[in-house]
Order: C-alpha cells, then structure tokens, then sequence
C-alpha cells in the first residue's frame, strides 16, 4: 500500500499536507505504559505515521486487563504488554518502527530513554513514575504528555513544551497519594478518551498546530459529559541537574525495599515488628495480627507519630503500589528500617490460606 494512499484523508487538511506527514514520518515518540492508556495512544499514533514509537512497559497481560486494555486478545493473556503491543501496531502500520523495552522504567534507565525521542508520554498510573518521568524530561529537555484517570474523571496536559510548566509546578507535593485504577476502579472509556486526547496533543505538538495543553490542564467528567480547562503557572524557583537526578533516583539511601511475604511469615506476632496496613477502613479482606496497625496512606503523614522510627516496619497495601508510595513518605520523615509487601493483602491472602494462618 503506498504512503500517499494511507495517509489521505488527513494529508488533505490544509494544516497537514504531504509537509506534516513528512514530519510525522520523522518524529519519535516515546510511550511509558502500555496499558489502559496506553491501549488507547498507541494505535492513533502508529495510525497516523509517527515514525518511530518506543513502548516502556514490564508487566503481562492479565484478564482484568481487557476490559479496558483493548489492543489485547483473551488468547494474549500472559503474554508481554510492549511486545503485544508492537505486534498490534505492527499490522496496523508497518511502514513504521516500533521498539520495545521490556522492563521498568527507573532512575538508571531514563535519561538513556528519552534522549532517544522528541516527545516522551505518560501512560501510567503510578504517581511516583509520574514525578521520575518529569524530572528525566527536564534533564533531557523533553516533553511530557501527561493523562490520568480517577474513576469517571480524566485530566490531560503537556509539561516542559519549550520551557514551560512542568508536572511539579502542578502538583508540587510528591507525597500526593491518589488510587490506582487496581484499587478505585475504571471504566474502559474513561481512559479511553484521555488516552485519545493525550495522542491529540502528541500529534499537535509534531505539527507544529492548534493550541497545545502547556500551562493549561483538562479536566474532563465522563458522567457529566462537562470538562473545563484550567490555568497553572511556572515555578521559575524548580531547578534540575543532572547531578540533582542521579542523586534522587540513584542513590541507594533512596532506594525502596520490597520483600516477599513468604519469606516473613515467622514475623507474624512478633512484637519488635511492626506491619503497617495503608489501606482504607473498609478494603477486604481483613488481615489483622497481633502485631499489625492500620494507617490509610491518606492519613499517614498526619499520623506519623503513632509509629516508632527505630522499629522495622513491613508495610502493606491491596496490591503492592500504595505500600511502596508510603514507604518512600516514612523514608523521607527519616524511618530507615521500612519495607513494602510485594504483591500486598492479594498475595498475603493467598500464602496465609496455605499456611492455616
């Protein structure tokens, strides 16, 4: 199939013409995440001729995934998201390159990432991968494309476009705990359509067209069908080195300790240990021990003072996410011995069954 006949439709738009595909055809893009968002950026760029996407993602597929991960087959279960993904892509456009990075995206790996790619996009749902990915485009000068969902409400915007507002003149407070769509739930429209505009702006911003999100942050309401766009300004005072970065997300004093629940079961009413449960009041199952202590995460900041700095701290949440996000809040108010439940309650449940616990 030739270029020029799959491209049509939009090379007839005065504002892109055979100059903007050829643009398109020589930008590349970079995807952090290839899942609920993901699923929905991903084919409007490769569909639109971006000629070089990079995908980021070290999860597989898993059957909750599909209601809303919908580039996935049911036969795909188990399988690599990125190189699912790709080969999705692939078949959609292969005039394009599509690369893909099985692993996650960290301090060491970032920097190398992105100064690989003109636009650097989030499709995450974890807030500290959020911070980690603005700071790395500040360091490499890259923008971010920021999407984020809560339950029926998206918001969309673009970070660092030719030294503009970043993410933390946004939202300044890294300690900002919000759910995961694992814990407060989704709809797969909703990160459909925040994906969709998210893909809106990439394609903007390579154009060279319209009005860019910089500066600016949607806000869109599924229920309501209502969105409203709001205005946020630059922190001139949010420097960032390189040395600054390395230091942050390298150091090993910044590294955040997960262990294996098997591995801590004789721990279990143990009174020179504690176990920290982050979730809210009314998330089953219960798990309740001798030794244990409920602080949602919401509250945790506030409430520092019922735990004691010189104790280990196993801390634990439904799936492992908000335990880490409250492990780096204790290790930032000077608690040095916290570790985070990899996998959370969802794995604990399972190993407790096992042992008649």
């Amino acid at each position: 199939m030739k270029e020029s006949t799959r491209y049509n439709r939009q090379t007839i738009l005065p504002e892109i013409g055979d100059e903007g595909q050829q643009k398109l055809a020589k930008s590349k893009v970079l995807v952090i995440g290839a899942g609920g968002l993901g699923a929905s950026i991903l084919p409007y760029l490769a569909a639109a001729g971006v000629g070089e996407i990079g995908i980021v993602d070290d999860d597989v597929i898993e059957v909750s995934n599909l209601h809303r991960q919908v580039i996935y087959k049911t036969s795909a279960v188990g399988k690599s998201k990125a190189e699912e993904a790709k080969v999705m892509l692939s078949e959609l456009n292969p005039e394009i390159k599509i690369n893909t990075f099985f692993e996650k995206l960290s301090g060491k790996n970032a920097l190398s990432l992105f100064e690989k790619y003109d636009i650097i996009v989030d499709a995450t749902d974890n807030i500290s991968i959020k911070y980690l990915i603005n700071d790395a485009c500040l360091v490499t000068n890259k923008p971010m494309v920021y999407g984020s969902i809560f339950r029926f409400q998206g918001q969309v915007s673009v970070f660092n476009y030719q030294n503009g507002p970043t993410y933390r003149c946004l939202y300044p407070d890294e300690n900002t705990n919000v759910l995961n769509c694992e814990d407060a739930g989704v709809i797969g429209i909703s990160v459909g359509i925040i994906g969709m505009l998210q893909a809106n702006e990439v394609i903007k911003m390579i154009l060279g067209i319209g009005e860019v999100l910089s500066g600016k942050i949607l806000v869109y309401n599924i229920l309501k069908n209502e969105q409203q766009k709001y205005d946020f300004d630059k922190n001139s005072n949010l420097q960032l080195t390189k040395e600054d970065f390395e230091r942050k997300y390298n150091s090993e004093e910044n590294q955040i300790q997960e262990i294996y629940f098997e591995s801590i079961l004789d721990e279990i009413n143990n009174d020179e240990v504690l176990f920290l449960d982050v979730r809210n009041e009314d998330e089953v199952p219960k798990i309740k021990f001798k030794n244990s202590i409920q602080i949602p995460l919401l509250n945790l900041e506030n409430e520092l003072g019922k735990l004691n700095k010189n104790q280990l701290i196993f801390v634990f949440c439904q799936s492992g996410i908000r335990s880490k996000i409250a492990v780096e809040l204790l290790q930032k108010n000077q608690f040095q011995k916290v570790k985070s439940i990899l996998g959370g309650v969802l794995e604990m449940k399972q190993l407790l069954k096992e042992e008649k616990i």
